[in-house]
């Protein structure tokens, strides 16, 4: 390092001897043979020493799974248990004997008198913030009519109210099977089995399938979809949101052909907001992430401080885009101004971008080839009218009636995928094609009561949801049926994921 420091010393000052030059390249491309040479031998060591033996080992090396491959062999014997005692699941008779109250169930239609007691079924609810053990005496009609507990599930043990509490838990707060276990033990003193938590989502995701295509028929019908996607365990993840349904979709293909299962490019008549990817060219109408755009133009300032073209460069690209926000919220502007506005706006970026534009440089080195591709898109997106499509459309109408403006950016859909993301670094995502098609279902659902409820919260959830029993149908069909919209004659879920199995 000495005689590199002053070997530049010596050429900034104009002493530079060749002679001496040649002596340090000799001597510097010694050494790198020498390293190369030490390289060699280290990794021969290496591999001596077992260093293949390192891979990863895809079946469990725990001792229950080492006891369980000696069974397998015939090696050891199944121990038996010691105690005679029963374990295990407790029997109806059992939980009927702890339930708080007993309450009658009677066919709806039919009087008492003329009915006769079938079974008794143990539910547990919620109720006041805790558990409770009901245990429901189901009556029978004079033909074989029977009465029907509210807010169950088939021959569920529990209410409702608890699922739907699980379901928040663990795919909108992004909390593991153990956690929700332990919380409902603790503020409600509700005991369950990861198992059992398990088969509860299991049930509801069957029961909500209807549901999730209602939700991407109006999708498909929407007037303005922000998009994202982002990798995941399985494939990818995907968020579609618009004034009418949310979709998130896991574990399936970041490709054409799924984006034209929910958003045909070829029959969707709304605006697509997303960022500059390629999956998105053949859309209509489209208004490409203003963030994408402005964060590449800061990260060149952050690359090379000391450029000046970067900072000019994006210090205008800022006022552009604060300019064209202002123009899309001034309401003395008519459509044929604000159409002139967004002129003058495109000429904005021309006269930024021409002077780099026109020249058509090949690929260069570092932060100049990244200010050229910036450049390059900039223009091709103003000349495909997708830069400020935002100024132009119509304030968006809300289920709750209000009207709001169409955004610049898709921050809100990078938002929602901001959990999926941290789930894939920490690994707590879903690792089966069933679980990502459960996952699929159960935070679409949710996330769109978000847009259908004035308030997002556990009581206002469960009341909706026993609402749809008793109309017949949940407020998306009902949505449906009001835009006189039918549902696909093939289930999009069918074709999203594979068949789930049990």
């Amino acid at each position: 390092m000495e005689d590199i420091e002053r070997l530049k010393e010596d050429a900034r000052a104009g002493r530079i001897d060749s002679a001496r030059l040649i002596d340090l390249i000799v001597a510097l491309q010694r050494r790198l043979q020498a390293a190369d040479k030490r390289i060699e031998e280290l990794e021969k060591q290496l591999k001596q020493l077992g260093g293949a033996g390192t891979a990863k080992v895809a079946e469990p090396f725990s001792m229950r799974a080492e006891e369980q491959r000696q069974e397998a062999r015939g090696r050891k014997k199944k121990r038996r248990r010691k105690d005679k005692k029963r374990r295990g699941r407790l029997s109806s008779a059992d939980k009927v004997k702890q339930a708080e109250r007993t309450e009658p169930v009677f066919p709806e239609g039919v009087a008492p008198d003329d009915c006769q007691r079938s079974h008794v079924r143990p539910v547990w609810r919620l109720e006041n913030g805790r558990a409770v053990l009901v245990a429901y005496q189901v009556y029978r009609g004079p033909k074989n009519q029977y009465g029907k507990i509210p807010g169950v599930l088939g021959r569920s043990e529990f209410g409702m109210e608890i699922i739907l509490e699980i379901a928040h838990l663990v795919y909108v707060i992004g909390l593991s099977f153990d956690k929700v276990c332990q919380l409902l033990q603790f503020f409600q003193n509700l005991h369950l089995g990861k198992s059992q938590v398990d088969s509860l989502l299991h049930r509801l995701a069957r029961h909500w399938e209807k549901e999730f295509d209602a939700l991407c028929t109006l999708l498909a019908n929407s007037l303005v979809v922000h998009t994202d996607e982002t990798g995941w365990s399985l494939n990818s993840v995907w968020a579609m949101l618009s004034e009418k349904a949310r979709i998130l979709l896991s574990g399936v293909h970041k490709d054409a052909d799924t984006l034209k299962l929910l958003l045909d490019p070829a029959t969707f008549a709304g605006l697509v907001v997303s960022d500059d990817a390629a999956v998105y060219a053949g859309f209509t109408q489209a208004q490409k992430c203003w963030a994408h755009l402005l964060r590449k133009a800061i990260k060149l300032t952050l690359q090379d401080p000391d450029e000046p073209t970067y900072r000019a460069f994006a210090d205008r690209l800022l006022e552009i885009y604060r300019e064209a926000c202002r123009v899309q919220g001034d309401g003395r502007l008519s459509d044929a101004g604000r159409a002139a506005k967004v002129a003058a706006l495109d000429d904005d970026i021309l006269e930024m971008c021409a002077d780099m534009w026109v020249q058509e440089l090949p690929p260069q080195d570092g932060p100049l080839d990244d200010y050229r591709l910036l450049v390059n898109e900039l223009m091709r997106l103003m000349l495909a009218q997708q830069l400020f499509t935002f100024v132009l459309a119509r304030p968006v109408e809300q289920l709750s009636g209000e009207t709001t403006p169409v955004s610049g950016t898709n921050n809100e859909a990078e938002r929602t995928l901001r959990g999926a993301a941290e789930a894939r670094k920490t690994g707590r995502t879903n690792k089966t094609a069933n679980g990502a098609r459960r996952r699929t279902i159960l935070a679409s659902v949710l996330e769109s009561l978000r847009l259908h409820l004035p308030t997002f919260t556990l009581p206002s959830v469960i009341a909706e949801v026993m609402r749809w029993s008793e109309v017949g149908c949940s407020c998306f069909t009902a949505l449906m049926k009001q835009l006189k919209l039918q549902l696909p004659r093939q289930s999009l879920l069918e074709q999203l994921f594979p068949t789930p199995s049990g």
